[in-house]
């Protein structure tokens, strides 16, 4: 059987069992492009069953983008862990992880809020920023600098406005690792102070 025949062969079985391991349909395409990139680079001669060395091996990789995963979401935990250290420093001392999400509520506007939340909670570089946002990298800059100063100005007398949607996705972010759904409904609330401006 030529490699051609034994890929056909064992790709559905291969990506089922990824599938099952990762429950990501694109993700789990990957990992088993992946598994029969490596091997066709490795010597057949020493693989006594190809079966059972594709299912090893596609399971390992699966092991590996699972443990990437989770560091990367124990890094995204950091980041917030840090941030909210800063916060700490900028009179926030009295506040508790929601009180102070409350308070990027109030104290910024939404397209503020948005380049303040990825930049310095998610370390998104001012690249990718502009490219989420669709803003110039020196406006994300000026706005990050005015939010900052926004947010040491005293906070004791903020009313804090009910939880909105955006807050509901920056936890799933923090906890998650994926901020797409957040950048989504960070655009969204920014179109819509924008409309009401206007």
């Amino acid at each position: 059987m030529n490699h051609a025949q034994t890929i056909a062969l064992y790709q559905p079985m291969l990506h089922t069992i990824a599938y099952n391991l990762v429950r990501c349909k694109e993700d789990a395409e990957d990992i088993v492009q992946e598994t029969f990139t490596k091997w066709l680079s490795v010597d057949h001669q020493k693989i006594q069953n190809t079966k059972a060395y594709l299912i090893r091996a596609v399971t390992n990789n699966c092991l590996n983008h699972l443990d990437s995963l989770r560091k990367k979401k124990e890094e995204y935990l950091d980041n917030v862990s840090e941030a909210f250290q800063r916060f700490k420093e900028n009179n926030f001392a009295h506040l508790d992880f929601d009180a102070a999400i409350h308070v990027l509520q109030a104290k910024l506007e939404p397209l503020e809020r948005a380049v303040f939340v990825l930049k310095e909670v998610f370390d998104f570089d001012y690249d990718d920023i502009q490219h989420a946002l669709d803003k110039k990298k020196e406006h994300c800059r000026q706005l990050v600098c005015r939010a900052k100063q926004k947010l040491t100005e005293e906070t004791s007398r903020i009313t804090l406005p009910d939880t909105s949607r955006w807050i509901d996705s920056f936890k799933k972010a923090c906890h998650l690792g994926n901020v797409a759904d957040l950048v989504q409904d960070l655009k969204k609330d920014i179109s819509a102070f924008t409309e009401k401006k206007f």
